[in-house]
């Protein structure tokens, strides 16, 4: 990691609102958005504030949609060195235009600023709510965006070149739509833990793997989940929960979570899989689940947001590949699924509102 810059190395042609800063200056924006500043400009301000202090170390909590939330510690150092890897990866250039209209209290509104400071972009801070480019005037060369934003914004999104989608799984019928588009979206892969992402995969490509950024490392583990090693990241190796094929060259096919899978009867059922199958039929937000079962042990069924098309259970048993091991033994309906602030479904906590 020789010759990389550090924290301080604010490049001098980085723009923010349009407006000229080094790393002395940050102080006085920082102070600026705290004091005065909307909500989305307050969790600016108060991360600058954390970068510009002497200390290398950030903390942050994370979301908790999977467990407990727990308090993350990243060296900004990492962060710098996360910035340059996505840098290379997707051919961000000096002085490329960028949008931030992520909330900057999670670690991926964090990252695009990072990025913008060390790779000299001009970016411009928008509130993450709504459709982020409904007032946007201007052709942006790269932006990040949660699926929910995309959805939002999807009439506008020629406005961006790159646009990469992240922060909750992206579903199957938002990736064929965005295939009319002509945005290069990238679906990225990573965590809180990874210092955003670590992969990504090109949604409107013909391939259905994931390619890693570069000194990434890969395994699985005996459960066949992905255990990722990036020194440059990390000093430990990150285990997770995601079932993987790994192929060779260290591209990787994503299967599911390990913590979804559901044992019914004995059969093991992969959500994941039993959803890309159902997409087609299905024109709203849905996932797979389980409820408690005598028999079975753990009963499959489909969670729906919004209402419960007639007839809908019969149409699935209809779908070319899905096995009766699969097949809903009911279906739910409710408003609205329970999300995190980042637009994540907590699938365990919706099941739970039903109060069965």
């Amino acid at each position: 990691m020789e010759n990389r810059p550090n924290f301080k190395n604010v490049h001098n042609r980085f723009l923010l609102n349009g407006n000229h800063y080094r790393f002395d200056d940050l102080f006085e924006i920082a102070y600026s958005f705290i004091k005065e500043g909307e909500a989305h400009e307050k969790a600016i301000g108060d991360f600058l504030m954390d970068w510009i202090r002497p200390n290398d170390i950030i903390s942050l909590n994370t979301s908790g949609s999977t467990g407990t939330p727990k308090l993350i510690h990243y060296r900004k150092q990492a962060m710098v060195n996360s910035a340059l890897a996505t840098g290379n990866h997707f051919g961000v250039r000096i002085g490329d235009k960028a949008l931030h209209c992520l909330n900057a209290d999670f670690i991926a509104g964090k990252m695009m600023l990072v990025r913008a400071m060390i790779l000299g972009l001009e970016i411009d801070l928008v509130a993450p709510q709504g459709n982020v480019l409904a007032a946007c005037e201007k052709t942006y060369d790269f932006a990040a965006m949660v699926p929910l934003q995309v959805e939002y914004a999807f009439e506008d999104l020629d406005k961006v070149k790159t646009l990469l989608i992240g922060g909750a799984p992206t579903s199957v019928q938002l990736k064929e739509k965005l295939k009319q588009k002509s945005t290069q979206c990238y679906e990225t892969y990573g965590m809180t833990e990874t210092v955003t992402h670590i992969a990504s995969r090109k949604i409107n490509g013909n391939s259905p793997l994931f390619s890693p950024l570069p000194g990434v490392k890969l395994t699985t583990d005996e459960r066949g989940c992905m255990v990722i090693d990036v020194p440059y990241l990390t000093e430990e190796k990150v285990v997770t929960n995601d079932l993987v094929e790994l192929e060779k060259d260290q591209h990787f096919l994503l299967k599911g979570r390990i913590d979804h899978i559901i044992n019914s009867g004995g059969i093991k059922v992969i959500p994941e899989k039993v959803e890309a199958k159902m997409a087609p039929l299905i024109n709203q937000p849905f996932f797979i689940g389980a409820i408690t079962d005598k028999t079975l042990g753990q009963k499959v069924i489909l969670m729906l947001e919004g209402e419960k098309p007639a007839e809908l259970l019969s149409q699935l048993s209809t779908i070319e590949g899905l096995s009766k091991y699969e097949l809903p033994k009911e279906i739910f309906s409710v408003p609205l699924f329970k999300r995190t602030p980042n637009g994540k479904v907590m699938r365990q906590q919706t099941i739970t509102s039903l109060n069965l």
